[in-house]
C-alpha cells in the first residue's frame, strides 16, 4: 500500500492525539502512515501521497488556527482532482460554530477538486477511549477507501 499524508495542527496537543490515532488506525490496515505537523509541511507535498487526511483545532469564532493558514493558501494553488482526501478536527461545542476549521478545509478541498472519500471526523477538546478507537477506525477505514477508490 501506498504512503498516506497525514497533516495537522495541534495547540493544546488533541488534534496531535486525533492525529496519532488516526496513523495508527492507518497502519493496522496495512498503510505507511506519515504524520507531518503543518508547519513542517507544505501542501505541494501532498501530491507525492496516495492520500492526506487533513486535521486541525478551530481557533476563535469557526475559524482555521493561524499555523495552517499558509497551507490553506497553497491548497487555493493546487488542482486536486480525484486526490483522495480526509478532514478531522478538535473542537468546542461551547462556541456558536463547531469545529468550523474542519468545514473550512473540507470546502477547500472540494473546491480544488479532491474527493473527501469519508465523512469528517469531529471531536470535542480530546478523544475519549471510545473516541480514541473511532479514531484509529477512521485511519483504517481511509486507509482501505485509499486502495479501493480508483
Amino acid at each position: 500500500m501506498d504512503k498516506i499524508l497525514v497533516v495537522y495542527a495541534s495547540l493544546t496537543g488533541n488534534t496531535e492525539e486525533i492525529a496519532e490515532l488516526i496513523a495508527e488506525g492507518i497502519r493496522q490496515s496495512g498503510g505507511e502512515a506519515v504524520l507531518k505537523s503543518v508547519t513542517d509541511c507544505n501542501a505541494f507535498e501532498i501530491a507525492s501521497y496516495e492520500g492526506a487526511v487533513f486535521g486541525a483545532y478551530t481557533w476563535g469564532d469557526g475559524e482555521l488556527p493561524d499555523e495552517f493558514l499558509d497551507f490553506y493558501e497553497e491548497l487555493e494553488e493546487m488542482d486536486l482532482s480525484g486526490r483522495k482526501t480526509a478532514v478531522f478536527g478538535s473542537g468546542d461545542t461551547g462556541f456558536e460554530i463547531y469545529c468550523g476549521a474542519v468545514d473550512l478545509i473540507e470546502e477547500k478541498l472540494k473546491e480544488r477538486g479532491a474527493a473527501i472519500v469519508q465523512t469528517s471526523l469531529k471531536i470535542e477538546y480530546g478523544p475519549t477511549a471510545a473516541e480514541k478507537e473511532e479514531c484509529r477506525k477512521f485511519g483504517q477505514r481511509f486507509a482501505e477507501l485509499c486502495v479501493a477508490v480508483p
